[in-house]
């Protein structure tokens, strides 16, 4: 489990093919900062993170669920702050 992000930061976790891809497990970001704001910051990080796993996975704020399909980027709910922990959950397959 992930510490406690420093202060002026949030936690970013990765999961499956997100933790491939950045061959991280998590990290920290500057807050706050937006949705919007986050996908940017990992895309300049992760050249196409956002076309392969950002767009297919799934993306929690202190373990809620955030709708990343509705472009509604002033939405309090898609805001990031110190402290915050969001996972990025991209799709699992099983046999």
């Amino acid at each position: 489990m992930p510490q406690q992000a420093s202060p002026g930061h949030c936690s970013v976790l990765y999961f499956a093919s997100a933790a491939s891809f950045t061959r991280k497990s998590s990290e920290e970001v500057p807050t706050p900062l937006t949705v919007v704001d986050l996908y940017n910051h990992l895309e300049g990080n992760y050249p196409g993170i956002r076309e392969k796993i950002l767009t297919r996975s799934l993306l929690t704020i202190n373990l809620q669920y955030v709708d990343t399909e509705d472009d509604d980027s002033d939405n309090p709910s898609k805001t990031i702050n110190e402290g915050d922990e969001v996972a990025v959950i991209p799709p699992v397959s099983s046999g």
